[in-house]
């Protein structure tokens, strides 16, 4: 009997910190597009009320920088064909709570494969009737 319980108490875990691999998936597609430097994909992935933010250090303090966009999507598309980026995510923590998601990536940006410079994103997300969308995005950039 009790290893019953004890069974049933893992089972129970499982299935309440199940997360939908869809999240996950709408992370991976927005770097697909982003990498793709297509913004038509891009747009799928985020939801009109994104908010867009990144924090940068420069000699010790902070500066926060907000992207519009508009600009974001601009800086895309204007990115010359021979330049190629990529944004390496090295690890990954989802957290769901029925339709509010929240991912958090370790990353390592490369230009023309030489490191640029590395840091965290900060993904938050909402189940839409059309999948989930990114309503917010922070990431940190250092020098490597």
């Amino acid at each position: 009997m009790k290893q019953f319980f004890i069974l049933s108490a893992i089972l129970l875990s499982q299935i309440t910190f199940a997360q939908d691999p869809a999240i996950k998936k709408t992370i991976e597609d927005f770097f697909a597009a982003f990498h793709a430097h297509d913004t038509v994909a891009l747009r799928k992935t985020l939801a009109k009320e994104i908010a867009m933010h990144s924090i940068s250090e420069r000699s010790g303090q902070p500066k926060i920088t907000v992207e519009s966009v508009p600009e974001f999507f601009k800086s895309i598309a204007t990115t010359p064909s021979n330049v190629k980026f990529e944004e390496k995510l090295l690890s990954w923590e989802i957290k769901q709570d029925g339709s509010m998601a929240h991912v958090w990536t370790k990353y390592e940006f490369h230009i023309n494969g030489k490191l640029s410079h590395g840091g965290v994103n900060s993904f938050s997300l909402a189940k839409a009737s059309d999948g989930w969308k990114i309503l917010y995005c922070v990431d940190t950039r250092r020098k490597l």
